[in-house]
């Protein structure tokens, strides 16, 4: 069933999570012993990856493989899990299933997580460093217009109501997109029109989910010469587990990096 509070009868000793940002934050909980089954984007820990079972992708679950491990727990995200998929577990297993579109639900989430696993002490913890990093984190001086490239062919940017835009928000960056849901698709006729992106100030890169490269930078920069165009590490932007841990340090240097050149 889908779990409406983080609450369950018992300490769950087998569990599956079907996201790779969450996989990495039931690590750094120390459950290795409890984790049994992984997606194939699970890249973290790297020991991980290589040991545990594998279930599939996010998008694209082995069911038969997740029945037969016969799972405690499993844990899904309302955006990188196919719905229909989860659906078809349900009423099989107990399912929680997360939905994370700022830093403040992120928090929210380890805590649940922690609830569910019997580790509530270790994700308040966990909780407490990321805070503090963040609230220790100096955003741009002047909020800077700023468009979030995820994918190309089509290109997709990050809108307003996603954890992505919310990151943007804490280092200082404007969302161009703010008033657009989700991951609107933009042409290259928007990228020219005078009322589109080509007023954005900054343009930024992910590294994931699709591999931006310094040829899409030099490609970006002949149609918009006037832009700084930068590549950046998606993981910062969009994991929403432990690894916001890291992310606060990365945001300073570019952060820094945008003061030096004129941000």
């Amino acid at each position: 069933m889908i779990l409406k509070e983080p609450y369950l009868s018992y300490r769950p000793k087998k569990i599956i999570s079907l996201v790779p940002s969450i996989t990495e934050l039931l690590s750094s909980l120390d459950l290795h012993e409890e984790v049994i089954g992984i997606t194939k984007f699970c890249i973290y820990p790297p020991s991980w990856l290589e040991n545990k079972k594998k279930i599939g992708g996010t998008k694209n679950l082995n069911l038969p493989a997740i029945r037969e491990l016969q799972p405690d727990l499993i844990i899904a995200n309302i955006e990188e899990n196919e719905r229909s998929q989860v659906e078809d577990l349900m009423d099989d297993f107990n399912i929680w299933v997360t939905d994370v579109a700022s830093l403040e639900d992120a928090y929210q989430m380890i805590t649940n997580i922690g609830e569910l696993a019997g580790k509530d002490n270790e994700a308040s913890k966990l909780v407490k460093l990321i805070r503090n990093g963040f609230d220790n984190l100096s955003p741009v001086k002047n909020p800077v217009p700023t468009a979030y490239f995820i994918w190309k062919d089509p290109y997709m940017v990050a809108g307003g109501d996603t954890f992505i835009s919310d990151m943007m928000k804490r280092c200082g960056f404007q969302n161009f997109f703010l008033n657009k849901n989700r991951y609107p698709e933009v042409t290259f006729d928007h990228l020219n029109d005078e009322t589109g992106i080509n007023k954005c100030e900054l343009i930024l890169l992910s590294s994931e989910p699709y591999p931006f490269k310094q040829k899409h930078l030099a490609e970006f920069q002949k149609l918009l010469p006037e832009a700084k165009i930068l590549l950046v590490d998606g993981e910062m932007f969009s994991w929403y587990g432990s690894r916001l841990l890291k992310a606060p340090a990365y945001f300073k240097k570019l952060i820094s990096l945008l003061s030096k050149v004129g941000g």
